[in-house]
């Protein structure tokens, strides 16, 4: 067996983390159980308990699963707006509009999972991996793009982003992607503009 195929994972990993990707968003983590997600996964309880001994396993790849999704939405959205950095702290926000858009959207699962858990759990401190890596990766684009005070900039975008992410499950009004999109942008603005400009 070739090592890419032995490192690719199982067909049951796969039907259990779809399971478990589904319910957990739809009901929360704490209110889905193991034989829910071993019943709608079809697989049998060993078989469960092989990939993931401990119900926090499965939390921690649920996560991962939803940073590749949510952190692949970003830098799409990002590099959609161009090659310029300014403006790809702006255009970010247009993944904002597209999540909170979604049918079933329940904000952001992070936050979600972060209320959850109890900080020091392997699943608080994934949570707190994935924020701090979105505002690594902002601060990132804050300092390309020339910005006075990129720690300031990148913290205020990401406030923001949440604060969007937020408001989408709360009241869901369509105008909020559009108002934390301009708000980004007037951010944005005075941060990297030269102060003789403005």
């Amino acid at each position: 067996m070739s090592q890419a195929a032995s490192t690719r994972p199982s067909a049951a990993r796969e039907r259990i983390l779809d399971a478990a990707f589904a319910l957990f968003y739809a009901r929360g983590i704490r209110a889905v159980g193991v034989d829910l997600i071993i019943a709608e996964s079809g697989v049998a309880k060993a078989t469960f308990y092989k990939h993931f001994p401990a119900k926090d396993d499965l939390v921690v790849a649920y996560l991962d699963k939803v940073d590749g999704v949510w952190s692949g939405q970003l830098k799409e959205a990002a590099a959609a707006a161009g090659p310029d950095p300014a403006d790809q702290l702006i255009g970010l926000f247009d993944a904002l509009g597209t999540a909170c858009r979604r049918e079933g959207y329940r904000g952001c699962a992070f936050i979600n999972a972060a209320a959850e858990s109890q900080p020091g759990t392997p699943v608080h401190d994934r949570t707190v991996a994935h924020k701090a890596a979105v505002l690594s990766w902002v601060h990132e684009l804050a300092v390309q793009a020339g910005a006075r005070s990129p720690d300031t900039l990148a913290r205020s975008l990401t406030l923001l982003l949440d604060g969007g992410l937020a408001s989408g499950a709360l009241d869901a009004s369509p105008d909020a992607p559009a108002a934390a999109k301009a708000s980004a942008r007037a951010l944005v603005d005075a941060s990297v503009r030269p102060v003789d400009d403005r």
